[in-house]
């Protein structure tokens, strides 16, 4: 084979470019810190790392969102544990106006601080977010969830949101509630349950309350019809001068005999009765149909109350039993609520725990992949420079070779 110069000059010229280009990759992946520089580098391996990178992506994304439920949640926390500790003050001022010896002055200061706490009650359930979002407006976060306008005196206090909540996804397969509406929370609440008296033309009723509401309101549960109000109405007869006898007007069954004293109390499912009359008179009550009451209204129809001074001590009294029961009932319903917060708050933490383990095991993965071994590839780079320069020294030595310098 003859070699010819030009052969010589473009062997160790293409030699060059290769160890050249050679040590410019080692170069860039030292500096860079990757192995793969382009996908050409290691197709299966590129496609790994897209893979991963997209993964890591997603994770990232669901601890975000992780971030942004928790904060809402705990916004939502912290109002209602502020609700809760206002409304207790009210609770202990309401048991306070019953006090016999308080004056009308006494009754009207205390309803002052009710009004205050009615008001903060208000603005904590117009609470918003950093976004300036009503968080207890359900979908229509834009505007107050809650209007106060005393002078509707049958709705002084309107729920304008809607009963919508928002969910968040934290991971593949799970999503947490991180709103929660206000008429759920705030705006049906229980009110006390309660019974009426119709207008008796026998026995005379001189009084009647309720004595034991824990009583009473078992009996109203399991007995209270929705659909048929005549099953809602017991008839009290005097069957004999020291007896009555309790039945359901429209079966006419016989629920109980009580022992009875003419104008003296009596009791039954802790509903009590004071009546007169003689044997054959009646009394009929009717169980009412259960009612829905807000908070913030439970405190404001308080606060009208302790400021009435018409009222009878009879009446007075009813309307703190009301209150007491809206409160405590509205109570439970925001520790419920808060159950469920920290019960959210605990998935979200866990979630993220998990997140935070597939994110190092993700990392490592793809690191083995893509990132460069630095002793590797430092000792490659030593080794490409050596023989760069070997083929740098070498190549004027051969191409200095001639027969003309030995003829």
């Amino acid at each position: 084979m003859r070699v010819t110069t030009n052969l010589i000059y473009d062997q160790n010229f293409r030699a060059i470019n290769t160890s050249q280009g050679e040590l410019s990759d080692l170069q860039s992946q030292l500096a860079s810190g990757k192995r793969i520089l382009r996908p050409s580098d290691d197709p299966v391996g590129a496609t790994q790392v897209i893979r991963m990178t997209e993964e890591l992506d997603k994770i990232n994304q669901y601890e975000r969102n992780i971030d942004l439920a928790t904060s809402q949640l705990e916004l939502q926390e912290t109002s209602i544990r502020s609700i809760n500790e206002v409304v207790n003050r009210a609770r202990v001022l309401a048991i306070q106006s019953g006090n016999g010896i308080f004056a009308q002055a006494d009754r009207e200061a205390i309803a002052a601080e009710i009004d205050q706490i009615r008001n903060q009650v208000i603005d904590l359930m117009n609470t918003q977010n950093a976004a300036g979002d009503y968080i207890f407006a359900g979908y229509q976060s834009q505007k107050q969830a809650f209007e106060f306008n005393p002078a509707d005196a049958a709705n002084p206090i309107k729920f304008v949101g809607d009963d919508g909540t928002n969910r968040i996804k934290v991971s593949d397969s799970v999503s947490i509630q991180s709103t929660v509406s206000g008429k759920t929370l705030f705006e049906n609440v229980s009110a006390r349950l309660n019974y009426s008296v119709a207008p008796s033309t026998s026995a005379s009723i001189n009084t009647f309350d309720i004595a034991d509401q824990g009583a009473f309101d078992d009996f109203h549960k399991d007995n209270f019809d929705p659909v048929n109000a005549a099953n809602n109405e017991y008839r009290f007869t005097i069957t004999a001068a020291n007896q009555v006898t309790v039945s359901n007007v429209a079966s006419g069954a016989v629920l109980d005999t009580i022992s009875f004293n003419d104008s003296q109390p009596f009791t039954f499912q802790g509903i009590e009765l004071n009546i007169s009359g003689t044997v054959g008179n009646t009394v009929d009550i009717s169980l009412n149909r259960p009612e829905k009451t807000n908070l913030a209204e439970t405190l404001h129809r308080m606060s009208l109350a302790l400021k009435d001074d018409s009222l009878s001590e009879g009446e007075f009294s009813k309307i703190i039993s009301d209150t007491l029961v809206g409160i405590d009932n509205g109570l439970n319903q925001m520790s419920r609520e808060n159950s469920a917060i920290g019960a959210r708050l605990n998935i979200a933490e866990s979630i993220r725990s998990s997140l935070l383990d597939a994110e190092v095991t993700h990392e490592q993965a793809r690191s083995a992949i893509q990132d460069v071994d630095y002793a590797k590839a430092s000792s490659d780079f030593a080794r490409q420079e050596t023989a760069l320069e070997a083929a740098f020294a070498s190549f004027p030595r051969i191409a200095n070779l001639s027969l003309f310098n030995y003829i």
